[in-house]
């Protein structure tokens, strides 16, 4: 099995299998397929065991179904692609190195790899935080792919050591880091600061991989820019009403 990681802003990660080699992901994550590779979509495929009521605890971080891509006797690609720009970082997984990914960042995996909803022990972090139960643990032995959106800043945290930020640049960190929610500082900055009420705190020791880029931050900085469909052929008709009367009034 070989990974490459291709691309500038909006990468793609290349997995190459030899016959009988499988790798898996979340359902909707591929991208293509290139030679002999079958597909298998279920609850308990690529390596995840637990049927019906695991797959339903899961889906509260990721997706209920996953999928296992297995190469036939001619081998074959399996491409997943990223949906924002950003990077994709390789995660090397072993007994007693787990991490902690963002909710829209696994991408593949090898099927030594377990995925578990990440659940807080405090409420409040899930409910309130934006993050917590739509965190995925990843676990057990083998090789992920994560994308990160945007630019990445890393940071070693010492023990004790603590990093605070708006919870959708939290993007991977490791098991042995502790996630806490704080209230922002000060009423002004609590009804002003456009922050919200609270932000993510993140407690050393480990390392954490912050992104520049939230994709909610990011759709909200488009919306103005999108056009649904009533409104494109209600601005259509409009042109095409305004060069009818232009016409006219030219004779």
């Amino acid at each position: 099995m070989e990974f490459q990681v291709q691309g500038g802003t909006t990468p793609v990660v290349v997995v190459t299998l030899a016959a009988g080699e499988q790798i898996g992901s979340e359902a909707g994550e591929l991208g293509w397929l290139r030679g002999d590779i079958q597909i298998e979509t279920g609850t308990s495929v690529a390596g995840q065991h637990g049927g019906f009521l695991k797959a339903a605890k899961r889906a509260v971080g990721g997706s209920f179904f996953m999928q296992e891509f297995t190469a036939g006797s001619g081998g074959g690609e399996v491409t997943f692609a990223a949906k924002a720009p950003g990077q994709i970082r390789p995660v090397d997984l072993a007994s007693g190195h787990d991490v902690i990914v963002h909710e829209n960042g696994l991408m593949c995996f090898q099927t030594g790899v377990t995925i578990e909803t990440y659940l807080q022990k405090k409420l409040g972090v899930g409910a309130f935080g934006g993050t917590g139960f739509t965190l995925q643990r990843l676990s057990g032995n083998g090789r992920a792919y994560v994308e990160l959106h945007g630019d990445v800043v890393e940071f070693d945290l010492a023990a004790g050591e603590r990093l605070r930020t708006s919870p959708g640049h939290v993007g991977l960190f490791d098991a042995s880091v502790s996630l806490n929610l704080t209230t922002i500082p000060g009423i002004k900055n609590k009804l002003f600061g456009g922050e919200g009420l609270f932000l993510t705190e993140l407690v050393g020791p480990g390392k954490v991989w912050l992104q520049s880029i939230t994709l909610a931050g990011l759709a909200q900085a488009l919306s103005p820019y999108l056009v649904s469909k009533r409104e494109a052929t209600e601005v259509g008709a409009a042109g095409v009403g305004a060069a009818i009367l232009g016409g006219l009034l030219k004779k």
